[in-house]
């Protein structure tokens, strides 16, 4: 009888949970109303000149965002106005769990759940409630090196997101937080993981022109602008992106085809 008892709460948890997904992948991918996605500025190494950076931090640093996403809306018809609304929360001292080095399954699955905990925990309150949380984790000019891969978790609904602490860097980095926040709301990355270049013809921004090299923009998800065959180069804002059909098809905004 016990055991009996355990099993029925077991399955109605995993109910509960499939339920929240569903619902939550729904509410997501639905666009009855305007998504708010709240931006949480975090000290990756707690140096000096970053900690400067984020004293002076305002929401001119990514004012780019809310009309790129209205406009590339707009160009599929969605009907609403504003989809996202981008809001600057307060700052999170605590860092977040470390990515794990290896990347199967399991070690993902175990850091997802780690890190939702974690922001659950960490989270400082905001009005409007979020419906999207994204971790910005800045790093000092002089960072040696490619940043740490940034992540967006369609379930949980939150990033953590690798940036640099430099007011010139601003364009590329509001590209990097639209990319992950696209991410949370269904869409696929557009881009080779082992050489980092655009697919086509998804990946890049005009797949049909001819000749089809060099591209002007990069597709959003692919985030890089295609040069050459094999080469290509990071854009230096949202000005230089597109949300490419597949990906507007990912997020809702169009019939998937």
């Amino acid at each position: 009888m016990f055991k009996a008892i355990r099993i029925l709460i077991l399955l109605a948890i995993l109910a509960t949970v499939a339920g929240t997904t569903l619902y939550n992948r729904w509410q997501s991918q639905s666009w009855h109303r305007t998504q708010v996605v709240t931006l949480y500025p975090i000290n990756a190494a707690g140096d000096a000149v970053t900690e400067d950076y984020l004293q002076r931090l305002d929401a001119s640093a990514f004012a780019e965002l809310e009309p790129y996403f209205r406009q590339q809306a707009a160009r599929y018809q969605l009907g609403l106005d504003q989809p996202i609304r981008i809001v600057l929360g307060g700052r999170v001292q605590a860092l977040p769990p470390a990515v794990p080095r290896d990347r199967g399954i399991a070690s993902a699955i175990v850091w997802s759940l780690r890190m939702r905990c974690w922001a659950w925990r960490h989270t400082p309150a905001s009005s409007p409630i979020p419906d999207v949380k994204m971790f910005l984790m800045y790093h000092p000019p002089t960072y040696s090196g490619a940043l740490p891969h940034s992540i967006g978790l369609e379930k949980g609904r939150l990033g953590l997101v690798h940036l640099f602490a430099h007011k010139a860097q601003q364009g590329p980095n509001q590209v990097v937080v639209a990319h992950e926040t696209l991410h949370t709301f269904g869409a696929s990355d557009k881009y080779d993981p082992f050489t980092l270049q655009p697919i086509a013809p998804d990946g890049y921004a005009e797949p049909y022109q001819s000749p089809l090299l060099p591209q002007d923009k990069a597709e959003l998800m692919a985030g890089r602008v295609p040069t050459k065959p094999a080469t290509s180069r990071i854009p230096n804002g949202m000005k230089e992106t597109v949300i490419g059909a597949l990906t507007a098809s990912e997020i809702g905004w169009t019939k998937h085809r």
